[in-house]
């Protein structure tokens, strides 16, 4: 904020200034704080966003603890009051995961901000509807929200995406929208080892392309067709202290692209017996030194428990 005393500017200028600061704390309301990380026996979870200029940036992280945020008890019983088995068996499982979902806005300007609360409102909304028809989220969320921010091309604003479920097993499931693909560090030997292209299935950014006809309000496709149904990737967590890092392309453009190999590694080497919030925060101090930042960074590091 400026030092100059908004009292002291044209009526106008104060308003806009007011209104500036309003759009950043309502913006802002929609961090996690660290108080309300998911808990998941066996799995410690926690991330930062760096906003390059602002308080608030392009960059989004959104933590599903369905344990906390969703009445999982009403819902297997309303479930099995009706007959639907399945969807209570599918609710059941959902006690043991957590969600995360961790997006990345072309630009990184206050009001990009904007476009990360649209998809924060959106999915949690989703996810209210996913769980009472389905007991889980389902692709069919993301499917509906790909057609969503295509129909809104007024805002001419793409933006990638990974959504991902660790399971209290280690097991983590999660569909990628031209995002990073996740990295995974193997405790036994210090290395992060890279996962096969051919074993993690990317789509387009999010609202680039039409979803399919299915899908689709107006079956018209884009002028390159319709993008693919998402599929679901794995990956497991095999020993204690393995871990999965999700990260925004602002992290991997560090030191001209070489931040994760050159550095990244070796300091998670140092440290990858603390626990996932120390982890995150001996990354945000590394990462906050450096003068080569040139775009929000933001982080999740999902950790099996384990020394």
């Amino acid at each position: 904020m400026s030092d100059t005393p908004t009292t002291n500017l044209p009526a106008e200028e104060q308003e806009d200034r007011l209104e500036v600061q309003n759009f950043r704390e309502i913006a802002s309301s929609l961090l996690t704080p660290a108080a309300r990380l998911p808990i998941l026996q066996g799995v410690e979870m926690a991330g930062v966003s760096l906003p390059y200029r602002d308080v608030v940036g392009g960059d989004h992280i959104v933590y599903v603890d369905f344990q906390r945020r969703f009445n999982l008890p009403r819902r297997i019983q309303e479930a099995e009051k009706h007959g639907r088995s399945r969807v209570a068996a599918e609710l059941r499982k959902c006690e043991r995961r957590a969600g995360i979902l961790l997006a990345d806005i072309s630009g990184h300007r206050t009001t990009d901000a904007l476009v990360a609360a649209m998809l924060h409102q959106a999915f949690l909304l989703g996810t209210y509807y996913e769980l009472d028809r389905f007991g889980r989220i389902t692709t069919q969320l993301f499917e509906h929200l790909n057609q969503r921010f295509y129909e809104t091309t007024a805002i001419h604003k793409y933006f990638t995406m990974i959504y991902g479920e660790i399971s209290d097993e280690g097991k983590f499931r999660f569909i990628c929208a031209g995002h990073p693909h996740p990295l995974v560090y193997s405790r036994e030997y210090r290395s992060f080892a890279r996962v096969p292209r051919g074993r993690v299935v990317t789509f387009p950014p999010v609202g680039m392309f039409p979803t399919g006809e299915e899908f689709a309000e107006r079956s018209a496709p884009g002028a390159l067709g319709f993008k693919p149904r998402y599929r679901v990737n794995k990956i497991d967590l095999l020993a204690p202290g393995d871990l999965v890092l999700l990260y925004t392309d602002g992290l991997a453009e560090m030191s001209s692209g070489k931040y994760i190999s050159d550095r990244l590694e070796g300091l998670v080497g140092e440290v990858r017996d603390l626990h996932a919030y120390e982890i995150v925060e001996k990354i945000r101090a590394d990462v906050v030194r450096r003068d080569d930042r040139e775009d929000d960074i933001s982080f999740v590091v999902i950790k099996r428990s384990g020394r």
